[in-house]
């Protein structure tokens, strides 16, 4: 078969670049020892759910079922599987599963040796993952198995002419729970019709994470007594170069940067554009954040609860290769200012539809939108509460999920 060919000869690229990528010889070394981890772990007489992510952000999603499940239905166990470094190297040591590995890549071999290993009782697979192998064996030994916050364009192969072979893969899934009516649609136009529209988990995962989210005494401390709060999240350069100029210049607004790619040669360069007194979240004490004017968050995990601090979000990567998670600060009713990359995603569309969410284009429209949300008060509120009433109002897809899955009671 054609996939199974195009699969080997890309074995065979994974293994000559993880001669010269690092990130590519965690991958390969990852899938080699995916089973001895899971002939050390698997455990024959329990009944397994698994899990898989491709990375990170797929995790992220299906985090809230998993955790769901993990409290409502301790009988079973969770195996949780990565394609990505991005997703695994970061959450290998997350509590919520009892067994966490990559999954071997899709040959037809590595799918048999993978699923007798671990016999699942069910499978996950979050968003966009669809391997032929493991599904067509799944669905020979009867396992359900669910597609969760899947969501799917006109422009995907399984709804071209040439691919209606390969689009056969999907009628393995025992039933997807999509994010949109446009994918309930087009899988119907293939004669796919045990579809739920659900929404996406992202929605229930960013209320979880505001309802746990840390006390930041730095950040208290640098936020007591300011006017305005400007928070940015995931910025990159271009994004820097638009919004540092401007607060440079208005001294009655802090500023909180949390860069998407922390070096010291980023950390620097934000150091040398931003005025005033500058001090980086690892180098500084509560005592001195109070007196500075800008607040470099230089390490990770912390964004989503800092977000909680400030009266305007802005998300970075608009200008690059598309924005990151607006949800993540929408969700603590502050509007959300990104980039003009952001047409495909659903959740920045639905922002500006509904006023939450606003796109910057350059440094003027960024000026412009900026000395409203600082003149206008009601505006500013308007904004931040239609950003959060939009999350709330998304909120539920993992209650629709766990409802029609049918686990032991």
């Amino acid at each position: 078969m054609i996939y199974n060919i195009a699969i080997y000869f890309y074995m065979l690229g994974v293994v000559i670049a993880s001669l010269f990528d690092r990130k590519v010889r965690k991958m390969w070394r990852g899938e080699r020892d995916a089973f001895n981890i899971l002939k050390q772990q698997v455990d024959p007489s329990a009944q397994y759910l698994w899990f898989h992510a491709a990375s990170l952000g797929e995790f992220e999603q299906g985090r809230p079922i998993m955790e769901r499940v993990r409290q409502l239905h301790p009988e079973y166990k969770i195996l949780l599987t990565f394609f990505s470094p991005s997703g695994y190297e970061v959450r290998k040591n997350y509590q919520g599963a009892d067994i966490i590995c990559y999954l071997p890549l899709d040959t037809p071999i590595n799918a048999i040796r993978f699923l007798r290993l671990v016999r699942p009782v069910m499978a996950f697979f979050i968003k966009y993952e669809f391997w032929y192998n493991y599904l067509h064996i799944l669905k020979y030994r009867n396992v359900p198995t669910y597609s969760v916050s899947s969501i799917f364009r006109p422009d995907q192969i399984f709804f071209r002419w040439y691919a209606s072979r390969y689009a056969r893969v999907l009628r393995c899934f025992t039933h997807f729970y999509v994010q949109n009516e446009q994918s309930r649609e087009l899988l119907a136009k293939i004669g796919i019709t045990d579809v739920t529209v659900t929404g996406d988990t992202r929605f229930d995962r960013v209320l979880q994470i505001k309802e746990q989210s840390k006390h930041l005494p730095i950040v208290e401390s640098f936020v007591r007594g300011a006017g305005h709060v400007f928070v940015a999240g995931s910025s990159w350069e271009p994004d820097e170069a638009i919004f540092i100029p401007y607060f440079n210049r208005r001294k009655d607004w802090k500023m909180v940067i949390a860069p998407h790619v922390i070096s010291e040669d980023h950390l620097s360069q934000i150091e040398g554009m931003a005025g005033g007194k500058v001090v980086r979240y690892s180098q500084t004490t509560p005592e001195e954040a109070a007196g500075a004017d800008v607040l470099i968050i230089d390490c990770f995990g912390l964004l989503s609860s800092i977000y909680h601090y400030g009266q305007v979000a802005y998300v970075g990567g608009g200008f690059g290769v598309g924005i990151h998670n607006v949800l993540e600060a929408a969700v603590w009713g502050v509007p959300v200012l990104f980039g003009p990359n952001n047409k495909r995603f659903a959740e920045a569309q639905d922002l500006l539809a509904c006023q939450g969410g606003f796109e910057i284009q350059d440094e003027a429209s960024f000026r412009q939108m900026a000395d409203r949300l600082d003149s206008d008060a009601d505006f500013l509120e308007r904004t931040g509460s239609a950003a959060s009433n939009y999350v709330r109002g998304k909120a539920g897809a993992t209650d629709q999920v766990l409802t029609n899955v049918h686990l032991a009671n």
